[in-house]
């Protein structure tokens, strides 16, 4: 198989995950650093599972609609 040619995965990478959020990849990597993203490692290359990511942006949206006190 050659390099450009891609299995879709439900694994992303850091810039995956940037592109699927439409944010920079300097973005992802803070919210690393700040514990708000879910995530893996795969020897030094940091992984997201699609699944958690949705489930985490359902978690944020539900969070920013809720009434504060």
């Amino acid at each position: 198989m050659a390099s450009n040619d891609r299995i879709p995965s439900n694994v992303l990478t850091v810039v995956e995950l940037a592109d699927y959020l439409h944010v920079h990849a300097s973005t992802i990597y803070r919210m690393i650093r700040r514990g708000n993203l879910p995530a893996f490692k795969v020897g030094s290359e940091l992984r997201f599972v699609r699944d958690d990511i949705d489930r985490w942006r359902l978690g944020q949206e539900t969070a920013a609609q809720s009434p504060r006190n």
